[in-house]
């Protein structure tokens, strides 16, 4: 990223410590992204949609009904991530904002790399590429695609509200679409 995004989600961070949380942590808020981004993608690939609805906004979890249901196999196994195969995680945008009731949230868009061993096609619909990544020697060639996902967590920050974060935004480029 550049280095005034860098220097803004900074910034955001020491406004979420300052106003909202004392004891907020960016390092530990990925921790806890890693896992829920980990622990989301397999019940989304196992179609275990069920199990969501603490974890991700009724919104987010009514539009994953109707597309889980319309995926292939091969896309849908592309979806789990195992917590070890996540490559690369960087954040994206981070806001900090109030609705028409005076309530406060803070939202942070995580951006994770995976690599996935499901068996897409070399192109995938889109005609955008996946990277492919062989492991072994050329008798026990193992293939992976390196995948990337996007999800927004989502605070509500206002005086007795619950200290949870839920996903309000689930992005598999080239896959849930």
């Amino acid at each position: 990223s550049s280095p005034i995004a860098w220097l803004r989600t900074r910034f955001y961070y020491l406004l979420i410590r300052l106003y909202f949380d004392q004891e907020f942590s960016i390092e530990e808020f990925t921790r806890g992204a890693k896992q829920a981004f980990s622990v989301v993608s397999k019940l989304l690939s196992q179609r275990k949609l069920d199990l969501l609805e603490e974890l991700v906004s009724a919104e987010v979890l009514q539009v994953l009904k109707e597309k889980i249901s319309l995926l292939p196999d091969s896309h849908r196994d592309a979806l789990a991530a195992d917590i070890d195969a996540i490559m690369y995680t960087t954040e994206g945008d981070v806001r900090i904002y109030y609705d028409d009731d005076g309530r406060k949230f803070v939202s942070i868009l995580m951006c994770f790399w995976y690599l996935n061993g499901a068996n897409l096609p070399d192109e995938v619909p889109g005609e955008a590429k996946v990277f492919q990544i062989v492991f072994g020697d050329e008798n026990m060639k193992e293939k992976k695609h390196l995948l990337m996902a996007n999800y927004e967590f989502q605070r509500e920050f206002t005086e007795g509200a619950k200290p949870d974060w839920t996903i309000t935004r689930i992005e598999h480029p080239r896959l849930l679409e």
